[in-house]
């Protein structure tokens, strides 16, 4: 029997995403009062996924990295969430729109870390991150909101349920990226052969590794850290959107190559 808020919070999402249960949002007996109560839950909730069979975490995204998604949402900064190992994916990927409830994309720059990144004392910043990104690549998030009307959301409650991740797909790694502008490079998103939106890395807070800095540094201190090996995804350069089954959607970054995704 469930004893606290926390353990009833990820129990409510946990059980939610395994029903299909669509626009629930979280009761307010439950509702994390702050990120960091926000956080325990995501905690809990990763766990319970863990032990499901999602797999290991293996990489992170960074959401809330545009000034209007922190603004619809009243906050001043991003947040993260867990990517599992079984729902990494790489190349051209097909998936199955009923194992979703309401399956969106967004087109990112995603990075490989080199090395673990503890606490050294010293903040992590734009530049001296750089030495930890092994490679960058275009990628694709998969996100499931369940359909909840944003309206009703909140930043605890995005934080609590993992930042709404569902998986990614990752194109090739691009380990020559050293000479590349990140902040400049143009990325788009077509569906269907049709352009749907347009955007430039540096739509992600001004620079991709900045959200990169960020991350790294909640994790340190949340007490743990980005390992040798992570994949981070550092925000979404387009809106969001929604797919449909038959539907084929493919995320370009200039200089990084692209990724794929088909919908049945």
């Amino acid at each position: 029997m469930t004893t606290n808020p926390i353990d009833g919070a990820a129990e409510f999402f946990f059980k939610a995403a395994q029903a299909g249960d669509q626009g629930i949002p979280l009761p307010n007996d439950l509702m994390p009062p702050d990120a960091d109560a926000a956080y325990q839950v995501q905690d809990r909730l990763q766990k319970m996924w863990i032990d499901a069979g999602a797999g290991a975490i293996v990489g992170w995204k960074v959401a809330l990295t545009s000034k209007v998604m922190q603004e619809l949402l009243g906050v001043a900064r991003p947040c993260e969430g867990a990517i599992f190992a079984s729902r990494v994916h790489h190349g051209d990927v097909t998936v199955a729109h009923g194992d979703f409830v309401n399956i969106g994309v967004e087109s990112e720059i995603a990075v490989r870390i080199a090395h673990d990144l503890p606490a050294t004392g010293t903040p992590y910043d734009q530049d001296n991150i750089r030495p930890g990104v092994a490679a960058c690549m275009a990628a694709i998030e998969i996100v499931d909101d369940r359909a909840i009307d944003y309206k009703l959301v909140e930043a605890p409650q995005l934080i609590a349920d993992n930042s709404f991740n569902a998986g990614c797909i990752l194109g090739p790694d691009v380990t020559n990226w050293q000479g590349l502008d990140l902040s400049a490079l143009p990325g788009r998103m077509l569906i269907n052969d049709e352009v749907v939106g347009e955007g430039v890395g540096g739509d992600a807070l001004g620079h991709p590794l900045i959200p990169l800095a960020w991350l790294a540094n909640n994790l340190n201190q949340r007490g743990t850290m980005l390992r040798a090996g992570d994949v981070v995804l550092t925000g979404s350069i387009v809106a969001t959107k929604w797919l449909q089954p038959g539907d084929h959607m493919v995320t370009e970054i200039e200089g990084l190559g692209q990724a794929s995704l088909s919908v049945t």
